[in-house]
């Protein structure tokens, strides 16, 4: 999986939360100043060329809808910064944040907490 600019996640966000819709749609999610349509629909097509989203043809109008689904980005992308940045390492990489963040013990058990039934719901499901 590649990754995107942040203008590509922007919009990716958007489709996301849509599901699916025309560029007008897009662009009418941004919060002022708004992109210029045209920017919006060049996006749109390197998105398309990249494999992120596909698009089919309603009359005139492109009606887009996303090809990679958002937990599988988010995946991609923490699976990166784990491994740029803490060498894969999840417990360098909770302790920087613990640190930078000044969590107190209540807040970390209460984080592992989360976590283990996280985890059991996964168990349960499979």
């Amino acid at each position: 999986m590649k990754t995107l600019t942040k203008a590509e996640e922007q919009i990716m966000h958007i489709l996301w939360d849509l599901k699916e819709g025309v560029v007008k749609d897009v662009v009418e999610h941004f919060d002022k100043p708004r992109p210029a349509y045209t920017t919006v629909a060049t996006v749109l097509k390197v998105l398309e060329n990249k494999g992120f989203v596909s698009c089919r043809k309603i009359g005139n109008t492109n009606l887009f809808y996303p090809e990679v689904k958002k937990h599988e980005y988010a995946r991609f992308q923490f699976g990166s910064l784990l491994q740029d940045y803490f060498n894969g390492s999840f417990p360098k990489m909770a302790t920087f944040f613990a640190k930078e963040n000044n969590l107190s013990i209540a807040e970390l058990e209460e984080m592992l907490k989360i976590t283990e039934n996280e985890l059991k719901k996964d168990e349960n499901t499979d």
